[in-house]
């Protein structure tokens, strides 16, 4: 480098490259990062890797590059975002901004990007409702995801407390709105995914807040980490009315962090109430049960009870049958009817004795002849 000393004033004498460098020093010293808000034109991505676009408003434009892992959620021409960057003048003497994070700014912005990115996650499948998964009925482990330091945290605890109580409860304290809390919210879900014992079930609780507020939970890499979540998500995520994305990717959406604890575990009371109720159900039922079981066999046995007796008739009836039949055929009938029994040898000579209904004779056997 070389000076020219004219009036005692040194003015530097630089090389383009030395020239470029000196700016990006300044530049680095006096502004290392920079936010600006504008609108997007000429939008492109190269190589499914780099990231070109222009940021303007009504009087400038400035060109900005970024690499496309650094864009969380989709961006298009004529949207208002604000972005984060480094400005630099490049080897070729353009001036350019390096951003490292882009978000949409203002509603219209945040609603097309919501729709752009929720089109496209339903177009992979990511909402289907076939792939969502049942909340386990009685939890033991629970995973929570929230800052400890929010009311919606801390009505959740409270409720569950309330309701049930004795669960192992393990809380990951992240940031929950703001940029850092997207991946402050996936490293959390990595870290329960990743444990030797898993939680029955993750909770993402956030308490309520304005669009720019929940704009975190319309993260495309959160959205997507909590559908490859291997344990059911519920998410407790604003207020009754606000829908995120990753209330849609979640296996479960309850409407507020209170509803997240309602869904979660049953309420303790009702359980002993429906208890009792179910026992003194249980117990009429036996009662009826057991009436009906003795009615029955009393039935029962009147029937057997009848149908021995009518047995019994029966035979008794064929037993005066037959008695009558026999009595008909002994001895003293024949003698009745006239007839008489004659005992003794039936040889010429022999004395027989012949016994009628009235007498007894006795008489001598004369004459014996075949018939």
């Amino acid at each position: 480098m070389r000076f020219y000393d004219m009036e005692n004033d040194q003015i530097p004498l630089l090389s383009v490259s030395q020239f470029s460098a000196l700016i990006n020093q300044t530049l680095e010293y006096a502004f290392p990062v920079v936010e600006i808000e504008g609108e997007v034109a000429s939008f492109k991505v190269n190589q499914n890797k780099f990231v070109f676009f222009d940021l303007k408003d009504a009087e400038s434009s400035i060109g900005c590059f970024m690499m496309l892992f650094h864009l969380r959620q989709p961006i298009e021409d004529g949207m208002k975002v604000i972005i984060r960057a480094r400005p630099k003048l490049t080897a070729w003497g353009k001036f350019s901004l390096t951003v490292e994070q882009i978000r949409p700014s203002g509603e219209g912005s945040l609603k097309k990007s919501f729709e752009l990115l929720k089109a496209k996650l339903e177009k992979e499948g990511l909402f289907a409702l076939e792939r969502k998964r049942l909340l386990p009925v009685m939890p033991q482990r629970v995973g929570v995801i929230s800052s400890v330091d929010a009311a919606g945290y801390a009505d959740f605890i409270r409720i569950i407390n309330d309701r049930w109580g004795g669960l192992e409860v393990e809380v990951a304290h992240t940031q929950v709105q703001g940029e850092k809390a997207p991946e402050q919210i996936v490293r959390a879900l990595e870290y329960f995914n990743e444990k030797e014992q898993l939680p029955d079930v993750i909770v993402i609780i956030r308490g309520g807040g304005s669009k720019d507020d929940l704009a975190a939970f319309n993260d495309e890499p959160l959205v997507r980490a909590v559908a490859a979540s291997r344990v059911p998500v519920l998410t407790g995520i604003g207020h009754e009315i606000d829908e995120s994305l990753v209330d849609m990717a979640a296996d479960v959406r309850a409407a507020t962090p209170t509803n997240a604890a309602q869904l979660l575990v049953p309420d303790r009371k009702e359980i002993i109430r429906m208890a009792h109720q179910q026992a003194q159900s249980t117990g009429y039922q036996l009662v009826q049960a057991i009436e009906a079981y003795e009615s029955q066999m009393k039935s029962q046995l009147d029937a057997a009870f009848n149908r021995v007796r009518e047995r019994l008739d029966d035979a008794f009836e064929r037993l005066a049958t037959l008695r009558l039949a026999v009595s008909q055929l002994s001895p003293e009938s024949a003698l009745r009817r006239g007839y008489a029994i004659v005992r003794g040898s039936s040889e010429v000579g022999a004395m027989l004795e012949i016994e009628t209904q009235k007498s007894i004779l006795k008489a001598e056997v004369k004459d014996v002849r075949k018939k």
